[in-house]
C-alpha cells in the first residue's frame, strides 16, 4: 500500500483537484443548510430515524416486494452479486439483448455487474458522465457522489480522442457534446435498461432515482425493460419518510436543496405501442447486509444514504484518493462496507484512516464511522498482526515513565541524530518528526506538596493526559491556577492515560481495559460532585465519546456526561478572571481547531479566553485534520509521516498566507505536526495569558 501512497502524493495536480473538489462539497454543504435554516440536529435525527427502520425491519421490503408485483412489476431477492448478475444476464437474453445501458450504477459496482455481463458477451454501457469515464479508463469509480473526480479535462479529453477516433478539446462543452453524441443512439437501441435506486417506498412498490443528468431518465423510459437494482436497506416504507431522504440526500451529497431529477417509477407505461409489452424488475439485493445487521457492530453501517459527505472530510482520502482509500466503495464508510460485503482482505485500506473522528462529525445520519473502522482494524490486526511502530507508541504510557525518570539523558538522547535513525530502524519512529521533551518531575510531582484550596465554587479532577503530566507540567500548573483562582478546589485523580492510540491501532481489548481502569477512579469522584477537566482535547474526547463505546452501562456515560475541556469548563466564570497577555497583542494569533475538539466545543471558548485578553484570534482551517493524528504521522515512511506532511501541506500554507504573528492549538500532537511544518514555535493558549498577580 506505501507504493500507491506515495504515487498518489507525487500527483499535485490530481491531489489539487480533488482537494477542490472536497472543499468545494464541503462548502455548498454548509451554505445550503444555512441557506435552508434547517435544524440540522433534528433532521439529523429524523433521517436517521428513518435510515434505522428500513435497515433493521425486513417486513419493509417484503411489502415493497408485493407492492411491485401488483403494480405488474417482477421482483427478485438475490442473497448475493452472483445471483442478482446471473438474473440480469437471464433477463437480457429472454429479450435478445446484447448490451444494455445503465445509469445510477453504484451497487452495480459493489456487484461487478459489468464485469459480469462482460465474461457472457453482454456489454455494459454506462451513461452517467462520471460512471462513462471511469468505464473507458478502465478504472473504478473514485468517490461515491463524483466517481470521476480524480480526472483532469486534459486526461479526459485525451482519453475520449483515443476511445472515439475523433479529436475533442479539454473543455467541458467539447467533452458532453462528444459524448451526447455517442450515447443518444445507444438509448434508442437499447432493449435493456438498468438503474439503482436511491430509494424504495413500500406503500406503493415505487422507486425513487435521484440523478443531476437527464440520462437516468432515458435509461428507465426508453428501452422496452428496466431493471431496478436496490439494496434491501434502502427500502421505507411511506412516501413522507423517502421526501425526507431525497433532501437529506442532496444536501449531503451536493449541497443542493434538490436534485436536479428526482424521478418516482410505480410501473411501466407504454411509450407507444402495447403496455403488456414493457416489463419492470426489481432486483432486491442482500449480499452481505442481512449479515450486517446482525452485527452489533457494524448494522450502522446500513444507515449510510450514500451522500459521500464523510470523504469530503477525510483527510488521508483527500491526498490518496478512492483508488487507494477504497476498494469498490471508497472513503471511510467504505471500510466497513468492504469488510462486511467483500471481504477483510479487501478492506486493509482502514490503516490509511488516522482516526481524526471527522466523518462522524459531518455524517448527516450520525454514523459512528470511526468506531467500525476501529473494529476492522481490530479484526485485521487479530488476522496480520501490528507493525512494530504501533506497537510501539500504545506502550507510550510506560516509555514516558521512564523517560521522566532519566528525563536528561532521554531528552539529549530524542536530539541525537544517530539515536533517531536507530528509533527509525527498529521502532518504526520516523527520524525527520520532531518529539517533544520530558520534564525531571512529572506533574503529580510538583502538585503534590502544594497547599490544597478551598472549593467554594467546586471540586475539579484535573485529567492531565500523558502530554501535562509528563512532557509539559508547566501546563498542568497553569491550568490548576486558573481553576483554583476561580475557586474551585482541585486534585490530579489516580488515572492512566486516556488510551487514543489503543483505538487507532484496533487493539479494542486494551482500550476496553485501561477505560475501565480509569472509570474505576473516575466514577466516585463524579459521585462526591467533582467535574473532570483536562487541557488536551483527545483525553476529553475519550471521556465523553470513547469510553461509552468501550464499557458496557450507566458508569461511562456519567462520567463522559461530566467531563469538559478546560476552556470550555472555565467559561462559566471567565469573566471574573484577571487575564493579561504575555505576548505581544498587536498582531493576529492563528489559531488551530484540533479535530478531536470539534466534536465537543470546535475550539471556540479557548479563542474567547485569548480575545479577553486582547488578543486578535482567526482561526486558520482546511476544514479537516493538520496531518499528524495523533501518533500516526510520527511512523516512518508512505504510511507514517510523509502521508501526515502530505495532509498538512494545505494548512501550513494557509498559515503562511495568513499573516498571523502568533500560531496557537490546544493539542499537543498538533503542536508538534504545526512546528514540524511551519518551522516556528506553536503555542498553547495558556502559554499566551498570565494572570495578574503572576508571573
Amino acid at each position: 500500500m506505501a507504493t500507491e501512497v506515495r504515487r498518489s502524493i507525487e500527483e499535485p495536480e490530481r491531489v489539487g483537484k480533488l482537494w477542490e473538489a472536497m472543499e468545494r462539497g464541503r462548502a455548498n454543504r454548509a451554505a445550503t443548510i444555512e441557506k435552508a435554516g434547517l435544524d440540522l440536529p433534528a433532521f439529523r435525527d429524523r433521517v436517521r430515524s428513518i435510515k434505522e427502520t428500513a435497515a433493521q425491519d425486513p417486513t419493509i421490503a417484503e411489502a415493497f416486494a408485493e407492492a411491485v408485483r401488483t403494480n405488474g412489476g417482477r421482483v427478485f431477492f438475490a442473497a448475493t452479486g452472483r445471483e442478482a448478475v446471473q438474473y440480469l444476464l437471464d433477463v437480457c437474453r429472454a429479450n435478445g439483448a446484447e448490451f444494455l445501458v445503465k445509469s445510477k450504477s453504484l451497487t452495480s459496482e459493489e456487484i461487478e455487474l459489468n464485469q459480469g455481463l462482460a465474461a457472457e458477451g453482454i456489454r455494459a454501457i454506462e451513461t452517467d458522465l462520471g460512471e462513462l469515464l471511469c468505464q473507458v479508463a478502465g478504472e473504478k469509480p473514485s468517490h461515491l457522489v463524483f466517481p470521476a473526480i480524480h480526472m483532469t479535462s486534459d486526461r479526459i479529453a485525451r482519453m475520449l480522442t483515443e476511445a472515439y477516433g475523433e479529436p475533442i478539446a479539454p473543455e467541458p462543452s467539447s467533452i458532453l457534446s462528444a459524448v451526447r453524441a455517442r450515447l443518444r443512439p445507444q438509448f434508442l437501441d437499447a432493449k435493456v435498461g438498468v438503474t439503482g435506486a436511491n430509494i424504495g417506498v413500500a406503500e406503493t412498490g415505487s422507486i425513487v432515482v435521484e440523478t443531476n443528468e437527464g440520462n437516468g431518465r432515458l435509461v428507465t423510459s426508453v428501452p422496452r425493460v428496466h431493471v431496478a437494482l436496490i439494496g434491501l436497506e434502502k427500502i421505507v416504507r411511506r412516501w413522507e419518510d423517502a421526501a425526507d431522504l431525497v433532501r437529506g440526500h442532496a444536501i449531503s451529497a451536493t449541497g443542493q436543496r434538490m436534485t436536479v431529477y428526482v424521478s418516482l417509477l410505480s410501473r411501466r407505461l407504454p411509450v407507444g405501442g402495447d403496455p403488456a409489452d414493457r416489463e419492470f424488475h426489481v432486483v432486491i439485493l442482500d449480499n452481505g447486509r442481512t449479515r450486517m445487521r446482525a452485527d452489533p457492530s457494524f448494522r450502522d453501517a446500513l444507515n449510510c444514504i450514500r451522500c459521500g459527505a464523510c470523504m469530503n472530510v477525510c483527510p488521508t482520502y483527500g491526498v490518496t484518493g478512492g483508488h487507494v482509500f477504497g476498494h469498490i466503495y471508497p472513503g471511510p464508510i467504505g471500510i466497513p462496507w468492504t469488510a462486511k460485503v467483500h471481504g477483510l482482505e479487501e478492506a486493509s485500506f482502514a490503516h490509511l484512516c488516522v482516526s481524526c473522528g471527522l466523518c462522524h462529525e459531518i455524517c448527516p445520519v450520525d454514523i459512528d464511522i470511526p468506531w467500525m473502522i476501529a473494529k476492522v482494524k481490530e479484526q485485521d490486526v487479530e488476522v496480520h498482526g501490528q507493525p512494530t511502530a504501533e506497537r510501539f507508541f500504545m506502550a507510550s504510557e510506560a516509555f514516558a515513565k521512564v523517560a521522566c525518570l532519566a528525563a536528561p539523558l532521554a531528552n539529549g538522547f530524542l536530539r541525537t541524530g544517530p539515536a533517531r535513525i536507530l528509533m527509525e530502524r527498529i521502532l518504526g519512529v520516523d527520524r525527520r518528526r520532531t518529539l517533544p521533551p520530558f520534564a525531571r518531575r512529572t506533574l503529580r510531582s510538583r502538585v503534590r506538596n502544594r497547599r490544597a484550596t478551598e472549593g467554594r465554587v467546586g471540586k475539579v479532577a484535573f485529567f492531565p493526559d500523558l502530554y501535562a503530566e509528563y512532557n509539559n507540567p508547566d501546563l498542568g500548573l497553569k491550568a490548576i491556577e486558573i481553576l483554583e483562582r476561580l475557586g474551585y478546589a482541585v486534585l490530579i485523580p489516580n488515572v492512566r492515560w486516556s488510551g487514543m492510540p489503543y483505538v487507532s491501532y484496533g487493539q479494542l481489548g486494551k482500550a476496553s481495559a485501561l477505560a475501565a481502569v480509569n472509570l474505576r477512579v473516575l466514577g466516585p469522584l463524579v459521585d462526591q460532585g467533582y467535574d473532570i477537566v483536562s487541557t488536551e482535547p483527545t483525553a476529553v474526547y475519550m471521556l465523553r465519546k470513547v469510553y461509552p463505546k468501550l464499557v458496557e452501562g450507566d458508569l461511562a456515560t456519567t462520567v463522559g456526561t461530566h467531563s469538559y475541556g478546560f476552556f470550555e469548563f472555565i467559561e462559566r466564570g471567565i469573566a471574573g478572571l484577571p487575564l493579561r497577555p504575555s505576548r505581544d497583542v498587536a498582531g493576529v494569533v492563528g489559531f488551530h481547531i484540533p479535530c478531536h475538539d470539534r466534536a465537543l466545543s470546535s475550539g471556540a471558548p479557548a479563542m474567547r479566553f485569548l480575545e479577553r485578553a486582547s488578543y486578535r484570534v482567526r482561526v486558520v482551517e482546511t476544514g479537516t485534520c493538520c496531518g499528524i493524528a495523533g501518533t500516526f504521522g510520527m511512523k516512518s515512511g508512505w504510511l507514517g509521516y510523509e502521508l501526515s506532511m502530505a495532509v498538512g501541506e494545505k494548512l501550513f500554507e494557509q498559515f503562511r498566507q495568513s499573516g498571523c504573528d502568533l500560531v496557537a492549538t490546544e493539542s499537543s500532537v498538533c503542536t508538534l505536526q504545526l512546528g514540524d511544518g511551519l518551522g516556528r514555535t506553536i503555542l498553547h493558549p495558556l502559554d499566551l495569558v498570565r494572570l495578574e498577580g503572576t508571573g
